[in-house]
Formats: structure tokens, sequence, C-alpha cells
């Protein structure tokens, strides 16, 4: 085995195709349903809230889809991604297990949400809209589609769930200075806004709501169409790059994962990581095992009911066969806002259905306890959501030291923390509580 910790491809090396799940699925997966109708949804429903391109990916049936060279163009900025192994989180831990992580944090947004945000600026684009609504958690996926609108010329707007909005100020900042306009949902800019606002000024708000309002703003607007940035079946396909590239990468390595980790909040950075490697364990029989983690205060695998349920609180979107708390569920104000979902991508939950992933959910100071120890070994700050992923990561290579065995674990470090230092000062003074 190699002494290097640190594996990086070359711009060459930029998949050239997205990976599509949908075709190697061992059973199909329920379609969603119309909200009004309660029949299976078609494509030309859809296209009032998304550009037909983007449509037709969500239903492709096509294994390999090609990724367009103005996008490849733009991921060179930050793509191919690095993979690293933990040598010196191992030495702390005294594991014989070897840890590896696939850094998204290093794009210009620092999570893994460009790689979507990218994409679908793109065929917006290319289809002739000229603006795109959207809601954020904890303002990643936010400030990737307003750096995605502004180097496509597109306006964006941005519904940021209250909580976070004031969490974390610096993340609106960084929306703003790529162009976009920011409001604290629920708001006075959409007639569900201000509903909720008249029912409960102090409202914290949650995903589901600031959807809701996305999809409003979209539906009353000329020219603009809804960007979601994850949960659905093309968001979760631009995600695969990061898992493409990981494959080639511990080949380099010249070792094999025996677990994947990643955490779930909708389920797109950790499709981005998995959904690769599951096409092996599907097609080849590789015997991986594969971790979905996510909090305990919003636990939709481990906690929630498998059935249609909408994607959002005022019940717009199509219904869709996935785990869930209910639409109407609000989460507590945990600092990983970006997980703070009641729902889980179809695909995702499908996958935990059959058998093929497992999922695990930790509460919030067992997480930034792992995060303080990762970034005092490797030196990174990991992002809150991402730092469930390290808590498994860690417990993974735990169990191996303790049955004495060598264990291979890759996880994808799906952003830095470096604009949630506010949750690690609550931690790190002892006001951080569990929920």
């Amino acid at each position: 085995m190699s002494t290097t910790t640190h594996f990086t491809l070359s711009q060459a090396d930029i998949p050239t195709h997205w990976y599509n799940i949908l075709t190697d699925l061992p059973e199909p997966m329920p379609l969603p349903l119309h909200p009004a109708t309660q029949q299976p949804i078609t494509p030309d429903d859809m296209t009032p809230i998304f550009p037909e391109n983007l449509v037709m990916q969500e239903f492709s049936p096509e294994r390999w889809v090609e990724i367009p060279e103005p996008i490849r163009e733009i991921y060179a900025l930050w793509r191919p991604t690095p993979l690293l192994r933990a040598v010196r989180l191992e030495k702390e831990l005294q594991t014989p297990a070897h840890i590896y992580y696939k850094y998204e944090g290093v794009s210009p947004a620092g999570s893994h949400k460009p790689n979507t945000a990218v994409a679908q600026a793109y065929y917006n684009k290319v289809a002739g809209i000229q603006r795109l609504a959207t809601e954020t958690g904890a303002g990643q996926w936010g400030s990737a589609l307003s750096l995605a609108c502004r180097l496509f010329g597109l306006e964006c707007t941005v519904y940021m769930v209250k909580v976070s909005y004031f969490q974390k100020p610096y993340r609106k900042m960084m929306m703003e200075t790529w162009g976009a306009t920011v409001y604290p949902s629920p708001s006075e800019n959409t007639g569900f806004g201000r509903k909720l606002l008249r029912e409960d000024p102090d409202c914290p708000g949650s995903l589901g709501i600031a959807i809701s309002e996305a999809i409003e703003d979209t539906l009353h607007s000329k020219n603009t169409r809804y960007s979601l940035g994850s949960v659905l079946n093309h968001v979760c396909l631009h995600q695969t790059v990061i898992g493409l590239e990981a494959i080639k990468q511990m080949e380099m390595a010249g070792e094999e994962p025996d677990v994947l980790v990643g955490c779930v909040g909708g389920g797109s950075n950790f499709a981005g990581l998995a959904f690769p490697f599951l096409r092996k364990k599907i097609t080849e029989g590789k015997p991986y095992r594969v971790v979905a983690v996510e909090p305990s205060a919003c636990p939709t695998l481990t906690a929630g009911e498998l059935r249609y349920d909408f994607g959002d609180t005022a019940r717009t979107t199509p219904l869709m066969w996935m785990y869930t708390l209910g639409h109407d569920f609000m989460p507590p104000k945990i600092h990983a806002g970006g997980l703070r979902y009641h729902g889980m991508a179809p695909t995702v939950s499908h996958l935990y259905h059959l058998g093929l992933i497992e999922a695990v959910a930790y509460p919030q100071t067992k997480v930034f306890e792992a995060a303080l120890t990762f970034a005092r070994t490797e030196g990174i700050i990991p992002a809150p959501e991402s730092s469930h992923a390290v808590r498994a990561a860690i417990d993974e290579a735990i169990k191996a030291r303790e049955a004495g065995e060598k264990k291979v674990v890759l996880f994808n470090l799906s952003g830095h923390g470096m604009l949630d230092l506010s949750a690690y000062e609550a931690y790190l003074s002892g006001s951080l509580q569990d929920v």
C-alpha cells in the first residue's frame, strides 16, 4: 500500500456522462402522482415548473446521460475534487481501518451543490428562461445556484429558511454577492408566506415551507422556473460525478471500500457518492455496505413512514413515494440546516426499502464531537451536515479497532464549515443542546 494520502485526477478525468441509477434498480420505483388527480404524473405536468429539457432528464431511460461541454468547462473550475486518506485521524483513533474522504468543499461555493446548480442553470438558459426561484436551508444550495445563475446570466430569487437566514448571515451575503435576491422564509413575498406569518409571526420556517414559496413565486411570475437542490432524480443524477471520480481515485489508492458513508437531508450528496458504487453492488455483486446518516432531530429514514407525500408544506408538489415525517413536520432548530427536510429522495427511499443501503441517526452533540476530532487531526472544519458522515465514519473505524480487523471506509465530505463557526462556538461553549 502506498503512503500517498492525496489522490488527484486531471481535468481530462472529469466525467463525460452522469449515471442514472433508475436503469439498474432491481425493482421499478413507484411513479410520482399528480396532486389533483392522484394519477401518475406525466412530463407535461411538470413543464410549468421545470424546463422541458430537465423534465426529460427526470424521466430519462438512459443509463448514461451526456454532460454538455459548457457544463464540463465550468466544472473544471474545481473538478475533479480530491480524494484524501485521513491518516492522522486513523492514528488518533488507533484503528486498523483506512479512512478516505471525497472532499467537495473545494468548489467556489464550498459544497457539492454546484454540481447540479451549474447543470440546472445551463439547461434553463438553453430553454430561454430568465429567472430561477428556489429554496435553501443552511444556504449551501442557495449560494451554489446564485453562483450558477451569475455564470449563465440568469436572475435568481432564494427563499431561505428563516432560522438559517439569521443563524448563517454570511451565506445570505454570498448569495447577494453573486447577485441573488434573498428572502427569509416564511416571507411577506408570497401568499403562503403571509398566511403562515399571520398564524405565527415567529415561525422558524422549514424547507417544506420555503419550497412552497419558491413554487408559488414560479407559477405567478413570467419567464421563471423553479430549481430544486435535492430529492428529484435529475438532481441526484448530476451529483454522480462525485462517485464516478471516487471510483477512479480508489483504484489509484489500490483499495476498494468496504463501507461508504454520506449524510442525508434530501439525499443528493449521498446519492452523488453512493449511486455509482451501488451500480457495482447491483450489477457485479460487490459487497459494499452503504450507510446514510441523518440527524436524530429529523430522522426521515430511521423513523419516517414509506408512503406517498407532498414535497412541500402547501401541498403543491407531486406526491412522491418516499420515507417521510409528514409534509407539515416542523424540524427543530438544529445547526445542520441542510438536513432539516421532512422527506427523502424517492431513489434513496427505494434503495433503503430494498435493503441495498442502511441508515443511522445521531444527535448534534455527538456529531460536533466527531467534527472537532476531524478538524483537529485533518485540519478541515467540516460543515454541520457533512459532520454526520464524519461521525459515522469514525464509528465504523472504532468498530474495526474493537474487532481487530482492517476495514476501508469512504465518506463524502460534502462541504466545509467556514461559514458555520457559530455552531462550533455553541458546541465549544457548552450551549449546544440535543433536541
